[in-house]
């Protein structure tokens, strides 16, 4: 068994064995404010991609399911990029697998993304999921935010294959493109940038 998947079998059986159950975070629900790094140590809001179908992968480096839905972004990125679709996977620590800048630049030049990669804290994932204490935390997160600024589709405590899937994605990101943002819809502010780690 590969390093990989040996590391996301402990997280989700950590998990698993020390909470029970909670009710999934609701959809559709407005996208909270939210900022990463890139791989040049640069934080990015997600407000930057304001008016745009975004599609947030939240991933471990080295995990290749990860990598797979990576991919599908990355075709998805250059037939519906055009017309307003906006990927960005976020790395975040796995047990023995880091997420930094010189990692997610690997990961992101590895495999010829087309879009943006960048990293953060679990923290951070967690508060922009919404996610408590209780809940599984299935690898990759896959986040789809319209063009009004509300999340219409989560993956959730469970592997979702609609998400996952090209077909079914394309098809769901197909109509979000289709839709305009609410008129009345309010300018997002950039929040705050995200306090960066240092070693001592």
């Amino acid at each position: 068994m590969s390093m990989h998947k040996l590391t996301t079998i402990i997280v989700l059986g950590i998990v698993a064995a020390t909470s029970v159950a909670a009710p999934p975070t609701p959809v559709p629900r407005k996208a909270p404010e939210f900022s990463f790094f890139n791989p040049s140590g640069k934080a990015i809001a997600l407000s930057n991609f304001k008016g745009k179908v975004v599609v947030m992968e939240f991933l471990f480096i080295g995990s290749m399911h990860c990598v797979r839905v990576a991919q599908i972004l990355n075709t998805l990125k250059g037939e519906l990029g055009p017309r307003g679709l906006q990927p960005v996977a976020i790395a975040f620590s796995a047990p023995h697998s880091e997420a930094n800048q010189a990692t997610v630049d690997s990961f992101a030049q590895s495999y010829n993304l087309a879009f943006p990669v960048g990293y953060t804290s679990k923290d951070s994932v967690d508060r922009c999921l919404g996610r408590s204490d209780k809940e599984m935390l299935a690898i990759p997160q896959v986040v789809v935010i319209d063009r009004g600024g509300m999340i219409r589709a989560q993956t959730g405590q469970q592997y979702n294959p609609l998400l996952e899937d090209e077909g079914s994605l394309r098809t769901l990101l197909d109509n979000l493109l289709k839709e305009n943002p609410p008129a009345d819809s309010p300018a997002k502010t950039a929040p705050p940038a995200p306090t960066k780690k240092t070693r001592h």
